[in-house]
């Protein structure tokens, strides 16, 4: 199930991570805080540069934040 309202606006909240970041996750299937939290950073950023076709997804420190923000934002989300 697609993140809610409220995940969505959470999520936005987390350092680096922004709407271009979370589009990056939709398109990536990644639309789900379980499967968000299942995922892992490498993969993450390999498919990130295989759909943007730029290698700054995998290089970037920003990018690379901000994926682990994100995952480490779905693993406590799932905690709750």
């Amino acid at each position: 199930m697609p993140f809610s309202k409220e995940q969505e606006l959470s999520l936005l909240a987390q350092k680096w991570v922004g709407k271009t970041i979370i589009s990056r996750l939709y398109e990536m299937g990644l639309d789900d805080v379980q499967k968000l939290a299942d995922s892992k950073l490498v993969e993450v950023l390999e498919r990130g540069s295989k759909l943007s076709g730029s290698t700054c997804w995998k290089n970037s420190p920003q990018a690379k934040q901000a994926i682990q923000n994100a995952i480490a934002w779905a693993r406590l989300e799932l905690k709750k």
